[in-house]
């Protein structure tokens, strides 16, 4: 997903429910009291949020998802004063995320840069992407050219690891040539669903949690990527550009041959675990992303800034999944994304970048869940 970058730049821009056999009474009691002495950050319509509290205070956090029994998160972090160059992989128990300031431990090399972290179902591991392996420096982002397209990176160096919780690698679950990255495991524990460009396009593959059986999802022409199980692990949510004109095609081919794609125009798309019954869910225009599903299964939320006329504002929106009932979760601050629901359905990880001090901080933030 390589989405701290677009936390860098978005201000420049015009810009991973439920199975309840993982959740425990003590983990339930340890969750419900973190924060409970902080001010609620939720705006005044954010109506399904409730007890909105920070957990991050600095640079730009994202991608932050629970832990299987809901008691820990693993995010990215650029925070220079926890001493990175560029995007490593933290993680801290949400009962120390209720004291500001702390510093959570880093689980990746610190080497290279990473992406898209996950925990696997014991709570003691977790898949990550890395380029630490194709070069220890962190890689150049694109330069930003005024008036030109908005473009993401797409480092052929990226491969998934998995780590336990002091950094230690303990396993590479590819090692193809090109961009691996941007897991997700299945709430069911078996599966990863990943995005490469082993095929020569940017399509959805899975694969066992050892990295076995892989096997390739998506096949339609077009950047398929950052996606997520449904609750009972028989579908998959995903954000899509697909071109379609002649002239957006071949921009699209030679931005992947310069290892680049413009995420301007996305959409969401789901289909079956296998890539049976594809359908497209959004058809907004402008950039639809970050999906996750709704602890029913029946509903997606992501974000989207279609309603922005400079294109840099986004908030999170939810849908229904036959592409009706648009509703709009979040209206603070210009940057809300990376929704996750823990897998009780009672709460909701976003980052935002309400409550920075008029800086460019995006931070990450818990809220109670309220349907």
């Amino acid at each position: 997903m390589r989405l701290l970058t677009i936390l860098s730049l978005f201000l420049i821009f015009i810009g991973c429910s439920t199975s309840n056999q993982h959740i425990h009474d003590q983990a339930d009691s340890q969750r419900d009291t973190i924060s409970s002495s902080k001010p609620d950050l939720a705006g005044p319509n954010e109506h399904h949020l409730k007890n909105v509290h920070q957990l991050t205070y600095g640079g730009n956090n994202a991608e932050a998802y629970f832990s299987f029994d809901n008691t820990k998160v693993v995010f990215q972090s650029d925070y220079a004063k926890w001493n990175v160059g560029c995007d490593q992989i933290f993680a801290m128990s949400l009962a120390e995320a209720d004291r500001d300031s702390i510093t959570p431990s880093m689980v990746s090399t610190g080497l290279g840069r990473t992406t898209c972290s996950y925990f696997l179902p014991d709570g003691k591991h977790i898949v990550y992407a890395s380029t630490h392996l194709a070069d220890s420096a962190c890689p150049p982002v694109p330069e930003y050219v005024p008036g030109g397209k908005y473009l993401w990176p797409i480092y052929k160096g990226y491969d998934i690891f998995v780590a336990d919780l002091e950094g230690k690698i303990v396993n590479q679950l590819t090692n193809q040539d090109g961009y691996d990255a941007e897991a997700t495991v299945s709430p069911k524990g078996d599966k990863i669903v990943f995005t490469s460009t082993r095929s020569g396009d940017l399509e959805l593959y899975t694969m066992n949690i050892d990295g076995t059986d892989v096997k390739q999802i998506t096949k339609d022409l077009g950047y398929d990527g950052g996606a997520f199980f449904s609750p009972d692990g028989t579908k998959l949510v995903f954000r899509s550009s697909r071109p379609k004109t002649p002239e957006e095609i071949k921009e699209y081919k030679d931005y992947l041959a310069q290892g680049l794609v413009a995420p301007t125009n996305m959409e969401i798309y789901t289909c079956n675990v296998d890539g049976s019954d594809l359908k497209q869910i959004t058809q907004l225009g402008k950039a639809n992303w970050a999906p996750f599903y709704h602890p029913s299964g029946e509903k997606i939320i992501f974000s989207s800034n279609h309603f922005s006329d400079r294109g840099y504002e986004f908030n999170l929106f939810m849908i229904n999944t036959d592409g009706s009932g648009l509703e709009q979760i979040t209206t603070e601050s210009n940057f809300n994304a990376f929704p996750m629901f823990s897998f009780d359905g009672k709460k909701l990880m976003f980052s935002s970048n309400r409550n920075n001090g008029g800086t460019r901080d995006t931070n990450v933030f818990i809220a109670d869940w309220e349907d």
